[in-house]
């Protein structure tokens, strides 16, 4: 269990810290979503479970974080 706990976590942050790749929401919605689905798919498969139902629960968040940020919340440029 603490395991999983671990692992939901550090994939949480990893697509808070990724989602905002890109200049448009367009740009950072496909960005976290496609991040999201891989790190759901091997979350899901670590842990036993569905890797599919991992990727879709990824995608959907990391979709929806990465159209909540906007360009200065995380910016990869040291313009």
């Amino acid at each position: 269990m603490a395991i999983k706990i671990a692992f939901l976590a550090f994939s949480f942050v990893a697509l808070m810290l990724t989602a905002g790749c890109g200049d448009t929401q367009g740009e950072r919605t496909l960005s976290g979503a496609g991040i999201g689905a891989g790190v759901g798919a091997v979350g899901g498969a670590l842990v036993g479970g569905s890797a599919t139902t991992g990727a879709a629960v990824g995608a959907a968040v990391g979709g929806a974080t990465g159209a909540m940020t906007d360009k200065e919340d995380i910016n990869f440029d040291d313009d």
